[in-house]
């Protein structure tokens, strides 16, 4: 398995450690998984569930009326 290096700042490497720590994990361990669910393929789960039809804004959101193709010069 590659080994991959990078720095960080200190606050930055304590938070890393912490949030580490709380889960149980290796630093190692905590930011390959980091990098696996930025990098998935998939949704998250309930991805959909929670974002199709939750526009609660003051005006409903309406698509505009098709506009017909322009004339365009041919080359």
């Amino acid at each position: 398995m590659p080994q991959m290096h990078m720095y960080v700042n200190d606050e930055t490497a304590a938070e890393i450690r912490y949030n580490a720590k709380v889960r149980g994990l290796s630093v190692s361990r905590y930011l390959a998984e980091l990098v696996s669910r930025e990098l998935g393929s998939q949704w998250p789960e309930g991805y959909f569930e929670e974002v199709i039809g939750s526009w609660q804004g003051d005006v409903p959101l309406e698509r505009p009326p098709r506009l017909e193709p322009e004339e365009r010069e041919s080359f």
